[in-house]
């Protein structure tokens, strides 16, 4: 089930979150963290978004199964007037242990639903080169912008290097 979490909604599901996005950095996602994440980090991001989902000015979307937050997503609208028809697609994560069980396609299709309904017509987001994460947007129509080389750093066989991100879009149906 997908449901947006609003800013009455949100501080029960922080423990939840705060587990989720540990689980998935503590298991290589590139997502803005480094493993291992702090317990008090992760619960730092996610109190730190209540402003701007209380604004409106991001709209966060969760996956659940039995329950539990499996998944989350986020959909962050331009703010600027020469850009109130695009979004960005942040923070797109599934619990490893939820992986390939159509979730992530699920929040995706949710949150361009979203957009949609939204007059936002151009989605963008980045993505760890090479990921899963990038297979599946490929399946979902959309296309490469582009690569930046060296854009996160990211540990590999315990040294810390760098990966590439690849900048995609989407052009939602009219």
């Amino acid at each position: 089930m997908i449901e947006e979490l609003t800013a009455a909604t949100l501080p029960a599901a922080l423990p939840e979150l705060a587990a989720l996005l540990r689980a998935c950095v503590d298991n290589g996602a590139s997502i803005g963290f480094l493993p291992p994440l702090a317990e008090a980090e992760a619960l730092a991001f996610w109190q730190g978004l209540c402003p701007a989902i209380a604004e409106g000015s991001r709209r966060l979307l969760v996956a659940r199964r039995d329950g539990r937050i499996l998944g989350t997503g986020s959909l962050c609208p331009a703010g600027l007037p020469n850009g109130r028809h695009r979004a960005e697609i942040s923070k797109l994560m599934v619990h490893p242990a939820a992986r390939r069980l159509g979730l992530g396609r699920a929040l995706m299709r949710a949150l361009e639903a979203l957009a949609a309904r939204e007059g936002r017509w151009l989605l963008v987001l980045d993505t760890l080169t090479g990921d899963a994460g990038e297979t599946l947007y490929r399946g979902l129509g959309w296309q490469e912008a582009g690569q930046v080389p060296d854009y996160a750093l990211l540990p590999r066989d315990g040294v810390l290097g760098t990966a590439a991100t690849t900048v995609m879009f989407k052009r939602l149906a009219a």
